[in-house]
């Protein structure tokens, strides 16, 4: 009998802290710190982050890094999914795991054994949505790659650190405004859409996780080059305390040209980095060009 805790929808059953053990001791899985390995546990925070997802049923989700399908099972109630696995133990592992669990669905799944950070295709029909719970220590390379990479991906949702998810959504002019804040904006507005709690994972991290959910808009100047705004942002906020003007100085060549730069684009040469939006970013990587 399943209990209410661990159903989804008819046909399916979402993973619950036995289950999770079960599948991993039967794969000889020890999670690993090093590899940002934490496995949700709790059907009802699965249910949350589908609902939060926003996913259609025409959708087809691309999810990184589905360990041993805890979120897997809740977003196939919803739509057809791509996931994304480079252990190759879970790769394999995954289908089963889904034919057990949901057999009615197991036909809505396709798993490509890669890593996210190097996938360069995927098999159609291609990805709508990203819908992740991503490891720590590369969730926001990931997600950059993913955005780059996968132009029909429109929106979606990820879980990643709460302080990362900070920093993902960050304004211009607040502490937490940085790198990852303006790339993001390059692709997509954004905003949190949550908070999970450290307890419903196995093992349990010492940090609470955010939800994170955007979705894709045109880029702010269609003309200028993606790259050359990024070497605009990362030479930026090298030296945070630095003035743009000087911040910019070598990558354009002199102080001088820094400053004449910024002014033809609109940009105070005493501001900072952190004070500038995406678009401005755009302006001063025109005027380089």
């Amino acid at each position: 009998m399943i209990d209410d805790a661990s159903a989804g929808s008819a046909g399916t059953r979402l993973l619950g802290p036995a289950d999770v053990r079960q599948l991993a001791a039967a794969l000889d899985v020890h999670p690993t710190k090093q590899r940002g390995q934490n496995f949700v546990i709790d059907a009802n925070t699965i249910r949350r982050i589908v609902r939060a997802a926003a996913i259609e049923p025409d959708d087809v989700v691309l999810e990184i890094g589905p360990g041993l399908g805890s979120l897997t099972l809740g977003l196939l109630d919803v739509a057809a999914v791509t996931a994304v696995e480079i252990e190759s133990a879970f790769a394999q592992a995954l289908p089963e795991t889904v034919a057990t669990y949901a057999p009615d669905r197991a036909d809505r799944l396709t798993v490509v054994e890669a890593d996210a950070m190097r996938v360069e295709e995927l098999p159609d029909p291609q990805p709508t949505s990203l819908v992740a719970n991503l490891p720590y220590n590369v969730s926001v390379p990931v997600l950059l790659h993913i955005l780059e990479r996968f132009p029909t991906v429109v929106r979606g949702l990820v879980m990643v650190q709460l302080e990362v998810a900070d920093r993902l959504v960050a304004a211009p002019g607040s502490k937490v405004y940085g790198v990852p804040s303006a790339k993001l904006a390059w692709y997509a507005t954004s905003h949190r859409a949550g908070l999970v709690g450290r307890t419903v994972f196995w093992p349990q991290p010492r940090v609470d996780s955010g939800l994170v959910a955007f979705t894709r808009r045109p880029a702010p100047l269609a003309k200028v080059e993606r790259k050359a705004v990024f070497t605009v942002i990362d030479a930026a906020f090298a030296q945070r305390r630095k003035t743009l003007r000087a911040a910019l100085s070598t990558l354009a060549g002199s102080g001088v040209r820094a400053e004449e730069v910024l002014r033809a684009a609109g940009v105070d040469p005493s501001a900072r980095g952190e004070q500038l939006n995406v678009e401005e970013f755009a302006r001063i990587a025109e005027e380089l060009a």
